[in-house]
């Protein structure tokens, strides 16, 4: 099925019977929609977008869900980590990437300092999000430790996505970005872990930098959906931040990623030519100049 095809749309506020991809056109994708996309063993994508304009290409391609990702610090606003990240960036981001999309759910990251300090401190900022910024959910970081906050964000009717795993908000307790779960011990706390999401209310989870073989464990026996990134192919979702997916990051990238465009050369290459026209005197042109 594609987005030309689609099923006919279900009521207002029902879950799609068709595929997420085409399936929904009338109304934002809804967290009932991806908990029927797992029941029927549909996979699906997710996209980092921090504006407008990349937001609006993705949700035209048929992504059903957004993050706004505290990648941004890495991506956009030159921070070496996540954790600089602010509320005040993470509303205006979120906010950017709900006007410029209609279809995709839009899921807004929690920022570093903006929910470990207690349930409420998260119950204010989360609100934020929602109110302020438009998104249609909220994601935070850890598993046990996160349950109650995740539990009264639930309660208060905010959808919540957990990440557990590698989660680049510890980087620094972690020294770096080491894959987790290895092992008996770090084996059975990340399944605690995501079973504590689970029960808290989590529509989805996370997981990020896990064995394939532990992530399709986490995946069998949980019933909401796992997003993986670096957690191999039996994860119910996979998503990649933009900027690695489509080659604009410069340098490195992590082992997980697939680069299906090569724009950053593309871009690159439009800069030296536009450079080139204006040195040499043919741009603007008659065509490109008023009378």
């Amino acid at each position: 099925m594609n987005a030309s095809s689609p099923s006919p749309s279900p009521a207002r506020g029902q879950a799609s019977t068709a595929t997420l991809y085409g399936g929904v056109t009338n109304r934002r994708v809804t967290v009932r929609d991806l908990a029927a996309a797992k029941q029927r063993g549909e996979k699906w994508s997710m996209l980092t977008a921090y504006d407008a304009l990349t937001g609006g290409v993705f949700d035209e391609a048929g992504i059903p869900v957004l993050l706004v990702g505290d990648s941004a610090g890495n991506c956009h606003l030159g921070y070496e980590t996540t954790v600089p990240v602010t509320m005040d960036q993470m509303v205006m981001l979120s906010a950017a990437v709900v006007r410029g999309t209609k279809r995709a759910m839009i899921v807004a990251d929690m920022p570093f300092g903006s929910y470990q300090e207690s349930p409420a401190q998260a119950m204010h900022n989360a609100a934020r999000l929602m109110k302020e910024a438009g998104a249609g959910a909220v994601k935070l970081e850890g598993g046990e430790r996160s349950a109650r906050s995740i539990e009264l964000l639930v309660e208060a009717g905010i959808p919540v996505m957990a990440h557990i795993g590698l989660t680049p908000q510890s980087v620094h307790a972690f020294g770096g970005y080491p894959v987790q779960g290895r092992g008996d011990e770090a084996a059975h706390q990340l399944l605690r872990d995501a079973k504590a999401v689970q029960q808290a209310g989590a529509f989805a989870v996370v997981l990020e930098a896990v064995p394939a073989e532990l992530a399709a464990q986490v995946t069998e026996e949980l019933a909401i959906p796992t997003v993986g990134i670096g957690a191999g192919v039996d994860t119910d979702a996979q998503v990649l931040v933009w900027t690695d997916m489509a080659g604009m990051t410069a340098g490195r990238v992590p082992k997980f990623v697939k680069q299906y465009a090569n724009l950053r050369a593309v871009l690159g290459d439009a800069a030296r030519e536009f450079a080139a026209d204006v040195s040499a005197g043919a741009f603007p042109a008659a065509e490109h100049s008023f009378s």
